[in-house]
């Protein structure tokens, strides 16, 4: 599974200085480095080296100021990594390779150069807002079939737990979320039900997640 190459990925790009989460705007890695605007990377992940993983980074270039692929690489050294027309085709791209060991070393294969503009300001602003809202780093890169836990649903998550002690005002809830009052409204996960004016509290969804997270601590 693509998760398994996330933690050495992420510790690679840790020590290069970048704070890192996984599963950002449908980025497997996305890692911010310090200052105003913030140096944005990108890195795919996939079980192999293939086409694929190229045209994925290649959309990725829009959001990035630099942007990797990883890959496990190949026990008998015959995978693309070895492939000099596939590594020729990444430098091209400005595209950086990293290859992961069965022991989670990860080794740089082409080394990232950007040559392509940005050109995609507002994905790229999505991008970095998510990344900085979302408390710690919840999501494994790579994880496809689970629901991913964003700032959003993070804050859902605070509100829902905060009900579980009874009924509440949106103002009561500010210190789960700064936009509570809009979140009960909307009532994206169900979770929420009008119990008076003005006064919220949980759905039996909403008892049924939190059980899920209670459970899960």
């Amino acid at each position: 599974m693509e998760t398994l190459l996330y933690l050495p990925v992420k510790a690679f790009l840790e020590r290069a200085g970048y704070t890192v989460k996984g599963e950002i705007g449908g980025c497997d890695v996305v890692g911010l480095s310090e200052g105003d605007p913030p140096l944005v990377v990108i890195c795919e992940l996939k079980l192999v080296f293939n086409l694929e993983l190229i045209l994925q980074a290649v959309d990725r270039a829009a959001l990035s100021d630099e942007v990797w692929i990883a890959a496990r690489i190949s026990a008998k050294g015959k995978g693309r990594e070895s492939d000099r027309r596939y590594r020729d085709l990444c430098r091209r791209l400005g595209i950086g390779m990293l290859g992961v060991s069965d022991r989670g070393e990860v080794q740089v294969l082409v080394s990232s150069a950007s040559p392509m503009p940005r050109s995609n300001p507002k994905r790229r602003t999505r991008l970095v807002r998510e990344h900085v809202k979302r408390r710690g780093d919840p999501a494994l890169g790579g994880s496809t079939k689970v629901p991913i836990m964003t700032a959003y649903r993070q804050q859902a998550l605070a509100c829902a737990l905060a009900l579980a002690n009874g009924p509440l005002r949106p103002r009561d809830l500010k210190h789960a979320s700064p936009t509570a009052g809009r979140m009960l409204l909307d009532n994206h996960y169900g979770w929420f039900e009008r119990i008076d004016k003005g006064v919220y509290g949980l759905s039996q969804a909403g008892r049924d997640a939190v059980a899920s997270i209670t459970q899960a601590d």
